[in-house]
């Protein structure tokens, strides 16, 4: 780019000698002919360099965005519970779109922009300086510092309406997701003319605050073109006054002319790269602020081997970060390699904090989690990870067909594979009657399909892993008893010697478990087998002589 902007000031500085030359009658056919060959080299040298530069600085800017949004989405990857309560879906999008457009734009045109009105403007400058007049060049740049001091205060302020721009618009974004997402709910409740009145309410603070951003850019380009348009007159009126003194020649005058011209696009460059700088540099602080942030887990383990496969909680109490009071305390059991634990308690009473606490969600509160002898903080995460299947409550899917969502449990899992794990989740009678079978898209997070349908799909992805330890989180609330019965058999049998943690509010659905504990407000209120607590006439008896009298009312 160097290279290409010194080449471009060589044909100013030929049309000036051979305007003298013409003048001083002293052009030859010869000087013409070399003239004219020097001029036309430098254009092609100019295009040339310039057309090798430009791919080279905007593939660059698409390398450096590629490289941000893969260190974006490692870093959302990585980041548990605690990060995404800090930070919303829609202002992540954002940071990951508009921002990461703002940045590859600084990164590839503000490059250009910043070569241009630097050593750009610093060649033409010299040029002037040296090949035609110092006291021309000097009178007709009086504006300049005028100019900086203006072009400053603008991008400061383009600066602070920016970041309140793209603010907003991360705003809009999170009304979006929540408004999809939620689209049946919003019909249900015939909230469509408010959702819509308060987006549009949105929209037009987001509008207003581009608005003030285009104002301040709008301001730009004309002070650059008044302030140059001054320099034009004084390099007229003082050049006339130059050349009629006999110290200046005609042809220097317009080659002087030809550098001014030149020097508009440098000038306004500065704009240019004040606004690109203001913006790339509000966008970065957003980026940084997020690659940045951590989840407050602690770091990761270093033990890479365990003795044993049983679970224990020592005395384990944990409190979220937005909560008054423990949601967990003092909590005490241990889960042998091969057996089945079920966690019962009313909603609200600790069931899924328990399991979020073995699956490392959020940062460890006092006790211990150990399995066999190793505290899971000083396990490494793929030791540990790998040997889990997880259901969680809300069942998450993803908008792809059925085959692929059950192969995220075991990716490159066979059809056969696929349809052991398709019946161990009695699914099967569901997936005959789609027509596209393995093949149905189910739509985004599920939406095509029924709640039943999108628990057995996720239970099934859990257990095409057979993993060590199998966590169903309230995974069966959405079948009936009969189908439920039917998975927890189905369980039974092939999981024999693994071990199995269930949560659930209906008691039949873990009466077979090994062991069964009762939370309340956190806290251990009963615990072990089926028969041991139907015998101490607690909750737990209470709750599942209900259970039974409803099952017997729907008969």
């Amino acid at each position: 780019m160097l290279f290409s902007n010194a080449a471009v000031l060589i044909p100013p500085y030929i049309i000036g000698n051979v305007i003298d030359q013409i003048y001083s009658n002293t052009l030859t056919t010869e000087r013409l002919i070399s003239q004219i060959a020097l001029f036309v080299l430098s254009i092609v040298i100019t295009y040339g360099t310039e057309v090798f530069w430009g791919y080279l600085f905007f593939g660059g800017r698409n390398l450096l965005a590629k490289e941000l949004r893969e260190r974006l989405m490692k870093h959302f990857l990585r980041m548990r519970a605690t990060f995404y309560e800090k930070y919303r879906t829609g202002d992540l999008m954002a940071r990951s779109t508009n921002d990461l457009d703002a940045i590859s734009e600084m990164a590839g045109y503000g490059i250009m922009v910043t070569m241009d009105s630097t050593v750009f403007l610093g060649f033409i400058l010299v040029m002037m300086f040296v090949s035609v007049s110092w006291k021309l060049t000097i009178w007709s740049m009086l504006t300049m510092p005028i100019m900086a001091y203006l072009l400053k205060i603008l991008g400061d302020r383009v600066n602070e309406r920016y970041l309140a721009s793209q603010t907003a618009f991360a705003d809009i974004n999170d009304d979006v997701l929540e408004g999809v997402e939620g689209v049946r709910v919003v019909r249900a409740y015939v909230q469509e003319d408010a959702m819509a009145q308060k987006f549009a309410e949105k929209t037009e603070d987001v509008l207003q605050k581009n608005i003030s951003v285009a104002q301040i850019n709008a301001l730009f380009s004309p002070i650059v073109k008044i302030l140059m348009g001054i320099s034009y007159i004084v390099a007229f009126g003082y050049g006339a006054v130059l050349v009629s003194n006999g110290e200046l020649t005609l042809g220097q005058l317009i080659s002087f002319q030809v550098y001014l011209g030149m020097l508009v696009w440098p000038v306004q460059a500065v704009g240019e790269l004040i606004n690109l700088v203001q913006q790339g540099s509000a966008s970065m602080k957003r980026v940084a602020e997020v690659l940045g942030s951590s989840d407050d887990m602690e770091q990761e383990g270093y033990k890479a081997v365990l003795d044993s496969q049983d679970i224990e909680y020592s005395g384990v109490t944990f409190k979220y970060p937005s909560s008054e009071s423990a949601n967990l305390a003092n909590v005490k059991t241990k889960i042998a390699q091969g057996n089945t634990l079920g966690i019962v308690g009313k909603t609200g009473s600790g069931k899924t904090t328990f399991i979020r606490q073995l699956l490392l969600q959020y940062p460890a509160g006092n006790g211990a989690v150990t399995v066999g002898s190793e505290s899971i903080q000083e396990l490494k995460s793929d030791v540990l990870k790998p040997m889990i299947g997880y259901v969680p409550q809300d069942y998450t899917l993803f908008s792809r067909s059925i085959r692929e969502n059950i192969q995220f449990g075991k990716p490159g899992a066979t059809d056969d594979e696929i349809m052991d794990a398709v019946r161990l989740a009695n699914f099967e009678e569901d997936l005959a009657r789609m027509p596209e079978g393995l093949d149905t898209l189910i739509g985004e997070r599920g939406v095509a399909i029924s709640g039943g349908q999108k628990q057995r799909v996720s239970i099934a992805r859990a257990l095409i892993k057979n993993p060590e330890y199998l966590i169903l989180d309230d995974s069966l609330s959405a079948v009936d008893a009969k189908t439920e019965q039917k998975i927890i058999d189905n369980i039974q049998h092939v999981r024999k010697g693994k071990t199995t943690l269930i949560t659930t509010h209906r008691l039949s659905a873990i009466h077979h478990a090994d062991w069964i504990i009762v939370l309340e407000d956190g806290k251990i209120i009963e615990e072990g087998t089926h028969a041991d607590l139907i015998a101490k006439e607690g909750w737990y008896q209470t709750q599942y002589q209900r259970q039974q009298l409803k099952e017997e009312d729907t008969k």
